[in-house]
């Protein structure tokens, strides 16, 4: 079995805002095809236009109608990958020592040629983050693209997790949470961000930014006029409207 660092240099992860988030899937789409193409065995997809199809995801969206105690009804979309736990069990329980967590950034990863595809790793992980992919026979896992950040062949601004860098509506955000400054910290700390199930004591490096009230939301995005009169192109159509 794997023993966990202590300590480590960084602590790479993702904030996700759930206040933003549209469900689109363009996260789940971008990681699919990152993930088959380049890292590791390419996930697979089996019977994927029949009639019962199966296949390998390393990040899913859900979708949830949520009443809370004040304000409006809403729909929150909820995406879920792994959370590269600070005291990861899907590390400890693992008895080929094929997953581990890196010191030097903290991303937990799987070493797919000792992987025998137990699934230990999935029972201990209480968040659902890991899958089998049955024609590999190896448990996969949100690796945080370690082949695409560290990769200098690429331009800076893609230095970052496809889904990351493909959701259209920002609602994604990559850096070190171990870094108070760090501009993913600064953003925990303003919006209040959230352990996903802390109870369970994995103390999870990923945040989520809570959802605000939908009737605030429409408040604070109430815009104030910006003229009180026209100008341009819409001056002269006024003064033409009042000719007639």
């Amino acid at each position: 079995m794997t023993a966990l660092p202590e300590t480590t240099e960084k602590k790479l992860g993702l904030v996700i805002d759930l206040d933003t988030c549209v469900g689109c899937h363009a996260c789940v789409v971008n990681c699919k095809e990152w993930n088959t193409s380049n890292y590791g065995e390419p996930l697979s997809d089996m019977d994927a236009y029949g009639a019962e199809p199966e296949g390998t995801f390393l990040n899913r969206v859900h979708s949830y109608e949520v009443t809370p105690a004040s304000g409006c009804a809403q729909t929150v979309h909820f995406p879920k990958s792994c959370l590269h736990c600070e005291d990861a069990p899907c590390v400890t329980v693992c008895p080929t020592g094929a997953s581990y967590k890196r010191v030097e950034d903290g991303i937990v990863l799987v070493n797919e040629n000792d992987c025998m595809g137990c699934g230990l790793c999935a029972w201990a992980c209480p968040y659902g983050a890991r899958e089998l992919d049955s024609l590999a026979g190896i448990m996969k896992k949100c690796t945080l693209c370690v082949d695409r950040i560290y990769n200098e062949n690429l331009p800076e601004e893609d230095r970052e997790p496809a889904c990351v860098r493909t959701c259209p509506a920002g609602a994604r955000h990559f850096g070190d949470l171990g870094d108070p400054d760090s501009d993913v910290s600064q953003l925990v700390a303003e919006r209040g961000g959230m352990d996903l199930m802390p109870e369970m004591g994995t103390k999870p490096v990923n945040k989520y930014l809570p959802p605000r009230e939908k009737d605030t939301l429409l408040a604070d995005m109430a815009l104030a006029p910006t003229s009180e009169e026209p100008k341009g192109f819409l001056k002269w159509l006024d003064k033409a409207l009042e000719a007639l």
